[in-house]
Formats: C-alpha cells, sequence, structure tokens
C-alpha cells in the first residue's frame, strides 16, 4: 500500500466513530448482561418487556420506532421470551406483526429486574462517568429529533 492508503488507515483505526460507539456499546452491554445474567435475562430483552409494559399492548413496528430495532431482531427476541413465557402475542388480522403484551410471568420477571438493573446503571455510570452520561442522555435525545432517513 502507498503512504496516503496508510495514513487513510491509520486514521480509521484512531479516529472512527462508528468503531468506538460499537466497542462503548459492547462494555456497557456486558456491565447491563452481567447484572441480569442471575435472572436469565438480557439488557436488549428488558428493554422489549419495558417497552411492552408502557405500551400495555405492543405493536411490532411501534416497538421497533421505540427501539431503533428492526423487525427482524425484534420478531426473534419476541419469540425467545414467548418461549420463556415472559410475553404473549395477542391473534391480529396481520399475521406477521401481531401484538403483544406481558405475561403475568413477565411482569413477575421485570420487576425482579429492577435492582439489577440499578446495579447495572450504577456500574455504567461509575464507567462513564457524570460527563459520559449527560453526553449519551443529550446525544441520544438529539439523534431522535432527527428525521429518519
Amino acid at each position: 500500500m502507498d503512504e496516503k492508503h496508510n495514513q487513510a488507515i491509520d486514521d480509521i483505526a484512531r479516529n472512527c466513530i462508528a468503531l468506538r460507539v460499537r466497542q462503548l456499546n459492547r462494555v456497557i452491554t456486558n456491565v447491563y448482561d452481567d447484572a441480569l445474567r442471575p435472572l436469565g435475562l438480557k439488557i436488549s430483552q428488558l428493554n422489549v418487556l419495558v417497552a411492552t409494559a408502557k405500551l400495555r399492548l405492543a405493536q411490532p413496528t411501534k416497538l421497533c420506532e421505540i427501539l431503533q430495532m428492526d423487525a427482524s431482531t425484534l420478531s426473534r427476541n419476541v419469540d425467545r421470551m414467548r418461549a420463556k413465557g415472559w410475553l404473549e402475542v395477542i391473534p391480529g388480522e396481520d399475521g406477521r406483526m401481531q401484538p403483544f403484551r406481558l405475561t403475568a410471568r413477565g411482569a413477575k420477571l421485570l420487576e425482579k429486574a429492577i435492582p439489577a438493573w440499578e446495579r447495572g446503571q450504577h456500574r455504567a455510570t461509575e464507567l462513564l462517568g457524570s460527563d459520559g452520561v449527560a453526553a449519551v442522555g443529550a446525544t441520544s435525545r438529539r439523534l431522535a429529533a432527527e428525521p429518519s432517513p
């Protein structure tokens, strides 16, 4: 490779925002997953449970929009959570995108998960620091306000 390409590669390795965000995501996700592991729960699943609890009856399209998740990922998560008895599908007219809600078991799990989430939140706050937490919150709110491409 020539010097120009080597410089570009070095620049990507040092400054790629996507790489840094993915690294940060992995570290923080692991913090929450470690805290939730004794309950057999992952943070991605907890987020689905929380959003479902808030909506009461979750429409998959709406949940995908709220969680910024693609439909196939949501579908896989919902299938796993249904198998564990945490969610139940409510038959609808469209067989592909059926609404779902928490089961009593799912609601009980959500209640048990709160202290574990609080431990994960505390640890993530320690790792990021108050300025980092504020920056993540501000960036998230700003991006959520942006029109979709």
